[in-house]
Order: structure tokens, then C-alpha cells, then sequence
């Protein structure tokens, strides 16, 4: 009888909220969670390393985190006095407008994207720095690409449903020991075009 894989738990998904979007609006607790849910649970002391700052920054932010509920302590890897770190979620949710109602909560929302888009740009220009120390096959592989359309509010929330489930799709179906396998980060933004082409 063939053997099959264990079945992948769900994602872990939060609709951020007015309080934690103001506390995950800040360069490093959005460093910190990216860390955790790419590296899984980790110590302060390791996450300052990784992120190139120090423990007690780490912690604190660690902390903020942890009080709205976006981190939580990982006892069980605990050793001595060390405090471990895990993600609470896998993936955060919003749609813009459920922040239209307070001005700290939409300033905090758009200053996240902005960041995002910020974040993009460090991976392309980093990419291009190091592009041709990789194999012909990623090169091919990886990069971007933009479609124009002309589409409705109704058909492109469909779309980005669409698109998102392939992504699951393929996240799901991840085998690590496929040989040449690397950690890629996938962006899927749109947005109109304002003052021309």
C-alpha cells in the first residue's frame, strides 16, 4: 500500500485589528515576524543576530508583539533562562478600508504597504547584485512580469482570490528535499494607472 504524505494543517490566518496594526507598524516588529515565520521559533539573542540589531531591542519589540497577540513564548524549546519565540500566525489579513475609520490605524495600514513595496525593491536590487552567480534555470525562473487590463473592482477581488489559492496551492505542496530547492519570497500586487501609461 503507497504511503501518503501527512496532511498539511492549514494556514494560521489573523485579521489584524485597529491595536495590532499600530503595533506591527514599526521597521523591526515587522522584521521580527517576517523572521519567525520564514526561520520558525528563535530566541531574541538569534533574532538580533539575524536582523543585525541587539538583544534588548529584540526582546522588547518581541514583547509589543506578544501583548496584541501576533507572537507568542515557545516554553517547550525553552533551555535555562533563554525565552523562545514562534509566530502566532502564518499569514496576516486586511483589506485597507477596515482601518477607514481611524486615522492612526490608515496611517499605520498605508505606512506597512509602503514598507512592503520598500521591501520588494531591497530583494530585486539585491537579486540583481548577485543574479549571475545562479544557474541558468533560476535566472529564467525567478524575476517579474506586469499585465495591463482593464477589469472591475468585483473581477479583480476574484482574481486576487484566484491567484492567492494557486499560491496556497503550491506553498501546500512544498517537498524540501526537492533537489535545488530554494526559499523564494512571491509579491502579487495591483494597482490603476494614474497620470498615463
Amino acid at each position: 500500500m503507497e504511503k501518503r504524505p501527512a496532511a498539511r494543517r492549514p494556514p494560521r490566518e489573523v485579521r489584524i485589528d485597529h491595536r495590532q496594526v499600530r503595533v506591527l507598524a514599526h521597521p523591526l516588529r515587522l522584521r521580527l515576524l517576517g523572521a519567525l515565520r520564514v526561520d520558525g521559533p528563535a530566541t531574541a539573542t538569534r533574532l538580533a543576530e539575524l536582523l543585525g540589531t541587539n538583544t534588548g531591542a529584540t526582546s522588547y519589540h518581541l514583547r509589543q508583539l506578544a501583548e496584541v497577540g501576533l507572537v507568542t513564548e515557545a516554553p517547550e524549546l525553552a533551555s535555562g533562562r533563554q525565552r523562545w519565540w514562534r509566530a502566532a500566525h502564518d499569514v496576516t489579513n486586511f483589506e485597507p478600508t477596515d482601518f477607514d475609520d481611524d486615522p492612526d490605524a490608515r496611517a499605520a495600514i498605508e505606512w506597512i504597504q509602503g514598507d512592503q513595496v520598500r521591501l520588494l525593491v531591497e530583494h530585486a536590487e539585491r537579486w540583481f547584485a548577485v543574479q549571475h552567480d545562479w544557474s541558468p534555470a533560476w535566472r529564467d525562473a525567478l524575476g517579474m512580469g506586469d499585465a495591463f487590463m482593464t477589469i472591475s473592482p468585483e473581477r479583480l477581488t476574484a482574481l486576487n482570490a484566484e491567484l492567492w489559492q494557486v499560491l496556497q496551492r503550491y506553498h501546500d505542496e512544498v517537498d524540501p528535499a526537492e533537489a535545488d530547492a530554494e526559499p523564494v519570497q512571491v509579491f502579487v500586487a495591483a494597482y490603476p494607472l494614474l497620470g498615463g501609461r
